[in-house]
């Protein structure tokens, strides 16, 4: 059993500083206005560990489990009798902005409480999270 959703929005500034923001794992807090925490446990890569403590939710890890330089990344952690895989992708349009998007799949019997209880307030947060991005990816031009 799987369900998933997307969440995507078009932001100014230049994809490899987008990229690079988006990528400062031990930085997220500092910007994004839902983590309160945030730890790398070695190189943004494939097979990397990442701890997140979300502002109102329990902390937790998730690993990297792909990662297109530039352009993507996938993680994945795991929720009760499932796992939670989430993609994020950068796209260039060629006019000084990008698009992005976070493709959230939950695996396993827990997704339909999942749906009930967490995907509308994991949408509404998502447009915010794209909006700060943007700001801090043109703060640190």
């Amino acid at each position: 059993m799987m369900y998933s959703f997307t969440e995507e929005a078009v932001i100014k500034g230049d994809i490899d500083k987008i990229w690079a923001v988006a990528t400062d794992v031990a930085r997220w807090s500092e910007w994004d206005p839902h983590e309160e925490k945030s730890r790398i446990d070695g190189e943004f890569a494939a097979g990397t560990k990442v701890w997140v403590k979300p502002k109102g939710a329990p902390a937790g890890p998730f690993t990297i489990v792909a990662v297109e330089p530039g352009k993507s990344w996938t993680s994945e952690a795991g929720i009760p009798f499932g796992k939670l895989r989430g993609h994020r992708t950068y796209e260039a349009l060629g006019d000084g902005t990008v698009r992005v998007a976070e493709n959230v799949e939950i695996h396993g019997v827990f997704g339909p409480l999942f749906k009930l209880v967490w995907e509308k307030a994991m949408r509404a947060d998502m447009p915010l999270t794209f909006a700060a991005l943007e700001e801090e990816a043109l703060r640190r031009g």
